[in-house]
């Protein structure tokens, strides 16, 4: 097993008044040489968006877009004819293929909009895009793993185009869950939402990260109540 330990203080950060994001891989202005991407995992970016503000219309184009808001309701639109509002329990996907070009504003005029946008790299490039947004019961992933992203249209959850699965946890202290890697040669990205715990003999605290490689399985281990994002991404593809 080979390990990497990402602390919430060494990601990048940009405060842009309306916008306070932490970058967990190199985005924007923000470049470190070590924190590109994990295999396939391309950006994992923390946002807090000011009320009643957000992003104006922009393109993508190959990449697997994942949302995962955690307070407040995002408002999207796209150029496929989506318009549609997002709150915390849901999962929104993009499949950006050829291109597609989106907006994505906070709705409420008092409260921020919290959330985590994550980029993954597809297996193949030059797909059609593709929209798609699901609800997740919070019993679901009460001291167990709730699969929100699989490569499997008839899996559980949503799918993107590529080999990953995505998982969320929220584990009472002293609660331990084992994960297996999906397809061999897959490495895990566990990002800690809320908490403390420790995974693969790391301790990690509130957005701390652990990488895990050359091995199968993983287990963490809450200390106090926690949130657990788990993502198993290829190192090659």
């Amino acid at each position: 097993m080979k390990t990497v330990f990402h602390s919430a203080d060494t990601r990048g950060h940009a405060n842009h008044g309306w916008l306070n994001a932490n970058h967990s891989f190199s985005f924007a202005s923000w470049y470190n040489p070590e924190r590109v991407h994990f295999g396939a995992l391309r950006v994992l970016n923390d946002d807090i968006v000011a009320p009643s503000m957000g992003f104006g219309k922009h393109p993508h184009d190959n990449m697997e877009i994942i949302t995962i808001p955690m307070e407040g309701i995002l408002r999207h639109q796209d150029s496929m004819g989506n318009s549609s509002e997002i709150l915390p329990g849901e999962v929104q996907v993009m499949s950006a293929g050829t291109g597609i070009q989106h907006s994505e504003f906070n709705v409420d005029k008092a409260n921020e909009l919290k959330l985590f946008q994550i980029w993954v790299f597809p297996r193949e490039k030059g797909v059609t895009p593709r929209y798609d947004q699901q609800k997740f019961s919070p019993e679901g992933r009460h001291n167990q793993w709730q699969q929100i992203v699989s490569p499997n249209p008839d899996d559980e959850g949503t799918w993107i185009h590529q080999d990953a699965w995505f998982h969320l946890a929220d584990l009472d202290a002293g609660t331990t869950l084992d994960y297996t890697v999906r397809k061999p040669g897959n490495g895990m990205y566990i990002f800690l939402i809320e908490g403390e715990a420790t995974a693969a003999d790391q301790t990690l605290g509130r957005r701390d990260a652990v990488g895990i490689t050359d091995t199968d399985k993983a287990s963490i281990t809450a200390a106090k109540d926690s949130k657990v994002l788990l993502m198993e991404v290829p190192l090659e593809w």
